[in-house]
């Protein structure tokens, strides 16, 4: 049984894999820029596998910022996953052991949340097992080689090919901007106070990463007093 879901869960993760790979190659580029070699991308990769979390990661090193500073904007752009690992508990055997959840709970991304959660019954963890198998390692040597990619290619090339990250971040946000107003809105107030910020006295001589991290809290707990999520009900939701 356990068998049989290792391998739909990687049937089901190779399309994923297919999207990591080009994503991560764009990641890759960035961390170049960065200054980070083609190994020290791999396992940037492999430990974190979200795209706007290395994104930051890389741009944080970039900056120069601190180490605190790293780790509390990883931090907070990752958070979202916590919710997902609280989403799929509520589906994986009461049994598990703690050793199963941990892996799985490492193992979570968007796109294996949305294939786990989908999934009929209670969640094999070796079905996530199956689908990390086939995605994280495509993730990370995607990165490792935008970064080859990166030093080889002319400057302009590689300048070139950076874009392509926004345009993955744009294919992100516009669909839900398009179906939700308040994310609209949360989309327009982020880039006028990202502007704002970087041209403000004293403020603009803050660390990139500092004004992204008081920017991102600010924003979204003014979001969520005033416009709190409800649930199925019409309800407000606590959290």
């Amino acid at each position: 049984m356990s068998k049989n879901a290792f391998f739909e869960g990687v049937r089901d993760g190779i399309p994923i894999a297919l999207g990591y790979f080009a994503v991560a190659f764009s990641l890759g580029i960035a961390a170049q820029t960065a200054g980070l070699t083609a190994f020290q991308g791999f396992i940037a990769s492999f430990f974190n596998v979200a795209s706007a979390g290395e994104y930051a990661l890389f741009k944080s090193i970039q900056s120069g910022v601190s180490y605190l500073e790293v780790a509390i904007i990883t931090f907070i752009v990752n958070a979202r996953y916590m919710l997902m690992s609280c989403a799929l508990s509520q589906k994986i055997n009461q049994q598990t052991n703690i050793i199963h959840r941990f892996f799985v709970a490492f193992g979570i991304t968007d796109e294996i949340f949305g294939i786990s959660i989908g999934r009929r019954g209670s969640l094999e963890p070796f079905y996530n097992y199956g689908a990390i198998a086939i995605s994280v390692p495509l993730w990370s040597i995607g990165t490792s080689l935008g970064i080859i990619a990166g030093n080889i290619l002319p400057a302009n090339i590689v300048s070139a090919l950076s874009i392509a990250l926004y345009g993955m971040f744009l294919a992100i946000i516009i669909p839900a901007a398009k179906k939700y107003l308040i994310i609209k809105i949360a989309i327009i107030i982020s880039f006028l106070t990202s502007y704002i910020f970087s041209i403000l006295p004293h403020v603009k001589e803050l660390a990139e990463g500092t004004r992204t991290i008081i920017l991102t809290i600010l924003i979204s707990a003014l979001l969520a007093f005033f416009k709190p999520v409800k649930d199925v009900n019409g309800n407000k939701e606590s959290n």
